[in-house]
């Protein structure tokens, strides 16, 4: 898959009900290798893998070219090695927005980022209307810090307080 990524990020409310909303969850492993012009991204979603590619942002952080290609779990375990900074480990949920029209996917950090929960909405332009659950907080769109390639580098747990 390549095209333009756009897509819009949350923070997820506390005692939020998105776990029991959910109609799927997986287990996302993920690391970064190193390239200043794209981010460069290597990971596991349960038994499966993939390569992807993304350009940087646009100004708002909305919109960026991406390219994906699913490899082989071998493939993705030698890629690993590449990376640098460690991996994030996260669960998946999917939850679908009041209208059915669109999918949430709830991001559930461990480990440095524990305690992080991320919602993401994809949408087909930038001005697209979409219908929000309840449990959807505040919008961290555009935000560097939520970037799961900058909570490697600066994990939740450093700067979590600071919100």
């Amino acid at each position: 898959m390549s095209g333009l990524e756009i897509e819009r990020k949350f923070l997820i409310r506390k005692g939020g009900s998105w776990k029991e909303a959910a109609f799927s969850s997986s287990h996302i492993k993920q690391g970064y290798m190193p390239c200043e012009s794209a981010t460069v991204r290597v990971r596991t979603r349960d038994d499966r893998s993939w390569l992807t590619i993304k350009s940087h942002s646009d100004s708002a952080g909305l919109s960026r070219y991406e390219f994906e290609k699913e490899i082989s779990n071998d493939e993705a375990q030698h890629l690993f090695e590449l990376c640098r900074g460690g991996v994030i480990d996260k669960r998946r949920w999917l939850v679908k927005s009041p209208d059915g029209q669109h999918t949430f996917e709830v991001d559930e950090f461990y480990g440095d980022n524990a305690g992080l929960v991320v919602a993401e909405v994809e949408l087909k332009s930038e001005d697209e209307p979409f219908s929000k659950p309840d449990f959807i907080g505040q919008e961290v769109t555009g935000d560097r810090r939520y970037y799961n390639s900058q909570l490697l580098q600066n994990p939740y747990s450093r700067w979590k307080e600071q919100q």
